[in-house]
């Protein structure tokens, strides 16, 4: 009972501490520490260890593979060598400086300072997800964070247990490189196994509950097997963390053809809430452990002002370093022809952010009980790890916010966002309006048919429509489709307490309505850049790519500024307004009723088109079908 009310208490908390640090508008995780930190110096807050068992079997498992079913395997793919680079080179350059570092200041072994400087080395997936994507940095830069979180736990795990192998005893070179090579390899194909084997078996599940169960288990059935097999000769296994990873992108990058869409939407809301939980219960069990390594770390002969120093020079060395190799090994593959010509050159403040977001997470503070009982200063290493864990998520994660309006680094933009997402809505629409012509027509009623390409067209419309600042036809029919719901459940309901109607009946169409209520198109978005005092829209750049887009550079006087020139002249209204970069007519776009600016192209051929609302500079080529 005890243990159970420990738990109940420990989600209660997480689930308040966060969703008032929400509507304060600060940072869940960094309050959660601070929260913990508190509550392990109260008397009535139970003591809670956190072991590595439970952090590497417990914790870890679903959180990567919540991770990494929502990562893009293009994205990945596209930038495997900064991941590399950062998940593995920066991983061993920090673990071999730490390990010197550490070795002065403690008087320890180096094969002790190099366990320590494995335990510290790893920047934290939770962290990073968590704080990056909550201050709307660049999506490229969350790409390359959240691809190295998930692969650099791997490294800093196989050379832990490589350091600690040689605290005790002797490593040959044989058995480092075995040792990795194992890890990595072993755990890659165990990922990719694993990847197909459930897939398979998810493609033959046709009730969504099931399938959602199987993608529950998943993450242990990569972890488990991967941990158990042993290499005789090398004294290693394939990295669990790996296999969770692989099989996490492959299946998340799979599921639109192994998955129906019920089933998709189900795992999602399943691992979101599985996501929610976890990752903040990890950053308020981070800071409960303060008191007892402070205790712990008491008892050491070393005094007080030398843990203090070697707490200090540690966490400064881990975020000097982590600037130290970004820079060079963001420009000098550059100097490489073939690498210059395929990847442009990344702005200095681009560069600099990455090497700022290195915060350490869970995985640091589990690393770091792997280490024997016996290993000298082992309490002085644990409580370095901590100040670690929580300095980088404090002094980095706090100023985040701050150096992103300082270096005026841009975050998605929503209407690029709008753009491109309008773009493929036009393609796929095209693509349903094409069956329908080839393979529907003549078959169904016009009445059908009307209603089918008015919903194609209208969820094309939509997206066009939100590029805009008023409220467009679209979200005015959510509101008050919502509206009418509410009204329709309060009957049903009414209905529901005279007890004249079957309870199934009853369900089934409150179940209809819930599922309306859950695809009605979103009235507002949600900014997707987070705390920032300004719009840091980046400029509009075709490269070339469109040579109708290339040619309209300069922008001509409209002939109607105060509106659509034939909505004017017709007395009708318009929801946004496009630019003609030829002539400059000004005609309502395509979410409007009457469509004028495409049809002055129909009857002008004129190509290209500009936005004409105010704070936007986008332009549409009609022919291309391409925007810059």
């Amino acid at each position: 009972m005890e243990a159970a009310v420990t738990i109940v208490a420990l989600l209660a908390t997480v689930v308040a501490v966060s969703a008032m640090a929400d509507k304060l508008r600060l940072s869940p995780p960094l309050v959660l520490i601070v929260v913990g930190i508190i509550g392990s110096y109260l008397s009535f807050v139970k003591d809670v260890e956190l072991t590595a068992d439970i952090v590497l079997i417990g914790l870890l498992p679903p959180l990567l593979y919540a991770a990494a079913i929502r990562t893009s395997l293009v994205d990945f793919n596209t930038n495997r060598r900064p991941i590399a680079l950062l998940s593995v080179g920066l991983v061993l350059f920090t673990t071999v400086c730490i390990g010197f570092l550490a070795a002065a200041l403690l008087d320890i072994s180096l094969a002790a300072g190099f366990a320590l400087g494995a335990v510290v080395a790893p920047p934290d997936a939770v962290a990073a997800t968590a704080i990056a994507r909550r201050v709307g940095l660049p999506r490229r830069v969350v790409t390359i964070l959240e691809g190295e979180s998930l692969v650099n736990d791997a490294t800093a795990i196989v050379t832990l247990r490589t350091s600690i192998a040689a605290i005790s005893g002797t490593v040959s070179v044989w058995q480092v490189g075995g040792g990795f090579a194992v890890s990595a390899i072993g755990g890659v194909l165990i990922g990719l196994a694993v990847a197909f084997v459930v897939g398979r078996i998810r493609r033959r599940i046709q009730d969504e509950l099931t399938d959602v169960a199987v993608s529950l288990l998943t993450p242990w059935i990569a972890y488990l097997p991967a941990e158990e097999i042993k290499v005789p000769g090398i004294d290693s296994h394939p990295s669990g963390v790996l296999a969770v990873v692989v099989a996490g992108i492959i299946l998340g990058h799979k599921s639109p053809i192994l998955q129906s869409g019920s089933s998709r939407l189900f795992e999602r809301t399943n691992w979101a809430t599985i996501s929610y939980v976890l990752e903040n219960a990890v950053f308020l069990l981070i800071g409960l452990q303060i008191r007892t390594i402070v205790d712990d770390a008491g008892s050491s002969d070393l005094g007080t002002g030398r843990i203090v120093g070697a707490c200090v020079a540690v966490l400064v060395a881990v975020i000097v370093l982590r600037f130290v190799w970004v820079f060079p090994s963001t420009y000098l593959p550059r100097l490489l022809p073939k690498v210059a010509a395929s990847e442009p050159r990344p702005e200095p403040r681009t560069i600099a952010l990455v090497a700022w977001t290195g915060m350490r997470g869970v995985v640091t503070l589990a690393a770091v009980f792997l280490l024997p009982e016996d290993t000298p200063q082992r309490e002085v290493l644990v409580l370095i790890a901590f100040v670690v864990t929580v300095g980088t998520l404090m002094i980095q994660g706090l100023s985040i916010p701050t150096l992103v309006r300082w270096l005026k680094v841009p975050g998605p933009d929503r209407h690029e966002d709008h753009l491109q997402e309008a773009t493929v809505f036009r393609a796929v629409t095209d693509a349903g309006m094409k069956y329908l012509d080839q393979e529907v027509e003549g078959t169904v009623s016009d009445a059908v048919m009307h209603r089918l390409r008015e919903r194609a067209t209208d969820r094309t419309n939509a997206v066009w429509e939100r590029l805009g600042g008023l409220e467009t036809p679209s979200a005015q029919y959510s509101r008050l489709r919502a509206a009418m719901l509410r009204n329709e459940r309060e009957e049903l309901l009414r209905i529901r307490a005279l007890g004249t109607v079957d309870q199934s009946i009853l369900a089934r169409i409150m179940n209809g309505l819930d599922v309306e209520e859950s695809i009605l198109d979103r009235m507002y978005e949600q900014e997707t850049t987070a705390d920032r005092a300004e719009d840091l829209r980046p400029t509009y750049d075709n490269d070339g790519a469109c040579e109708h887009l290339a040619a309209a550079s300069e922008v001509p006087d409209p002939k109607t500024p105060s509106g659509c020139e034939e909505c004017l002249r017709d007395g009708t209204e318009w929801v946004h307004l496009r630019l003609c970069m030829t002539c400059g007519h000004v005609g309502c776009c395509d979410s409007s009723t009457n469509k004028h600016a495409t049809a002055h192209f129909q009857e002008a051929g004129h190509a290209v088109m500009r936005s004409f609302e105010a704070g936007e500079a986008w332009r549409w080529c009609f022919v291309d079908e391409v925007t810059g």
